[in-house]
């Protein structure tokens, strides 16, 4: 059983606050000297772009102490030639006439630079795919617009072109950065989507078909528009509705962290509006606290709610409320996390292979370090049975109820702004668009874990958790060059790697081989993207197939005890 929810999380965010457990001073020692700035590399180095589009600038100064920082908009930036292009003060290039140009980012008497090439090109067309879609009412659907010159360069320019719908009562389409080119529908209908580029253009129909004929389906966005703005790298966020008991009072909480390592819905107490019922074991209210991988815990009360997963029906199951301010924290669970502002997100939804989330660890004793009964202040441990712990709400659904589908596309090397088209569909072969086509379903053990084989190692602990933003692993030999500073704990090689594991299911069988690559962090969290493929980073315990794992696959998630999909009962995870 494990919380995986964002392992180093305090490196991922760039220690904005402490991961450590503090220190101390004396007037008899001497303070570190003050880092001084010794180099500034500007990148994308030596890069070439049309005239009439912009090329973003990044400038990463390297100090006396090895640490490095961002310095983007920080640096005066300057164009050798501003005929050729111009650059303004956050490092944004306007692309003027053909021609080469030395682009110098300068602080102090330290700077660097890199050569910027215009050339001239002239548009052809420009092709939309996917071609004719087809979606149902409240879904999304993510456009592309590729572009041809005359010179037969092709070019993603989803970014660069202008989007509109013909008719925004039947889908509307993004303009902005994390959802250019996204299109939500909202009425049955015909649209066109057009892509524009100066003079040339490009379009496609979008059909909106009606929302009963797709019931089963969650959109997933990975730092995109459904995430908080403060969100890390490699974060899957989903909406959900929550209702107060036999009510129709509900509320839909967007910015919840899907989290396959998990088991069960936890939401702050500070973006809950409806009442909930507060669950009792022995007279007395339950609470729980749950601590994860990265060190962070949650604490707070467990209440019965309705929750509706997409065009789901309801289903009433506990979940956590988390409230750091319910009764006395007890002294097990640490400082747990506080706001959302604090923890990132404002909830989390654990769909694991399993129901509940504690199972015979907490129905068998009262101290299981996990449920606790308050009166006033005063809380302690206690057992509580399966059908009062907080429960995956998968397995309560009256139909989708075996296991669900994760389904996110591919992401180029290098990263991408945010991902806005990725699907959760619930239940695996009910319906006819959840039947298995060409996986490998791979039998979990009773933690849900497995076996992989790196570098010729077998662990036993291994397993799938969208929650986790990057792939963690031993750095066993050969050893792979780790990030220093700011980024230890993450992988640093001086070029990305293509490496490959082999993935057994528990009990030997079956077998198969993943190509992954793990590439710079240093370098990937010093650009505009949000979404890696090749993020990892250092783990003592288990193969953490995290968020990267996902992109570009289905992941299929089979719930224990659950029948009429592949292998047939759960526990198992297949792609």
């Amino acid at each position: 059983m494990r919380f995986s929810k964002f392992l180093f999380l305090c490196v991922v965010v760039f220690l904005l606050s402490s991961c450590g457990g503090g220190g101390s001073s004396s007037s008899n020692v001497p303070s570190n000297p003050t880092p001084t700035l010794k180099a500034i590399t500007v990148s994308p180095t030596n890069v070439s772009g049309i005239i009439g589009t912009t090329q973003q600038f990044s400038a990463i100064g390297t100090y006396s102490d090895a640490t490095t920082s961002n310095l983007t908009d920080t640096v005066t930036w300057s164009s050798s030639d501003a005929s050729i292009a111009n650059i303004s003060s956050g490092g944004l290039a306007g692309l003027q006439t053909a021609g080469t140009t030395k682009i110098t980012a300068a602080l102090g008497t330290i700077s660097g630079s890199t050569t910027l090439t215009v050339v001239l090109k002239s548009l052809i067309s420009i092709d939309i795919s996917p071609l004719t879609p087809s979606v149902p009412s409240g879904t999304s659907a993510q456009f592309s617009a590729i572009g041809t010159f005359n010179d037969a360069t092709i070019l993603d320019m989803t970014s660069q072109v202008t989007w509109s719908s013909s008719d925004t009562l039947i889908a509307t389409i993004g303009n902005s950065d994390g959802s250019k080119g996204l299109a939500t529908s909202l009425a049955v209908g015909i649209t066109n989507i057009t892509a524009q580029f100066g003079s040339i253009s490009g379009s496609t129909q979008l059909t909106v078909t009606p929302a009963s004929s797709i019931d089963n389906t969650m959109l997933i966005t990975v730092n995109g528009t459904l995430c908080s703005a403060n969100s890390i790298s490699n974060k899957p966020c989903v909406n959900i509705t929550i209702c107060s008991p036999a009510s129709s009072n509900c509320q839909t909480i967007s910015d919840i962290l899907l989290d396959t390592g998990s088991y069960g819905l936890r939401l702050f107490s500070d973006v809950i509006t409806v009442p909930l019922t507060q669950t009792t074991v022995g007279g007395s209210p339950l609470a729980e606290c749950v601590q994860f991988a990265d060190g962070s815990a949650d604490w707070g009360p467990v209440k019965l709610a309705n929750v509706i997963l997409g065009g789901e029906p309801a289903v009433t199951v506990p979940i956590q409320v988390i409230d750091a301010t319910f009764g006395n924290v007890p002294t097990v669970c640490g400082v747990p996390e506080t706001s959302p502002a604090y923890a990132g997100l404002n909830g989390i939804l654990g769909v694991g292979p399993f129901t509940e989330d504690c199972g015979t660890a907490c129905s068998g004793g009262s101290n299981n370090g996990t449920y606790f009964t308050c009166n006033g202040t005063s809380c302690r441990g206690v057992a509580v049975p399966f059908a009062s712990q907080v429960q995956n709400p998968v397995p309560h659904l009256p139909l989708d109820n075996n296991g669900m589908i994760i389904k996110m596309p591919s992401v180029p090397s290098g990263g991408t702004i945010a991902v806005n088209n990725g699907q959760l569909i619930f239940g695996i072969n009910t319906r006819s668009n959840n039947v298995p086509n060409g996986v490998t379903a791979y039998p979990a053990d009773s933690t849900g874990s497995f076996t992989t084989i790196y570098n010729g190692i077998p662990d036993s602990n291994s397993f799938i958790d969208s929650g986790s933003n990057g792939l963690f692993f031993n750095n066993s030999s050969p050893q792979i060059a780790e990030c220093f500073g700011s980024y230890a704990g993450w992988y640093c090689p001086a070029s990305t790697l293509t490496l490959t594991a082999t993935n057994r299911g528990s009990g030997g069988s079956p077998s198969g081989s993943v190509v992954f690559k793990i590439g710079n962090a240093r370098t990937l969290f010093n650009t505009s993207s949000n979404v890696f493929t090749e993020l990892g980073g250092t783990n003592t315990y288990g193969f953490d197939w995290g968020l990267p794992f996902f992109l570009g696959r289905s992941v299929y998630v089979g719930i224990s005890g659950r029948g009429g999909s592949i292998p047939g009962n759960g526990p198992y995870w297949a792609y």
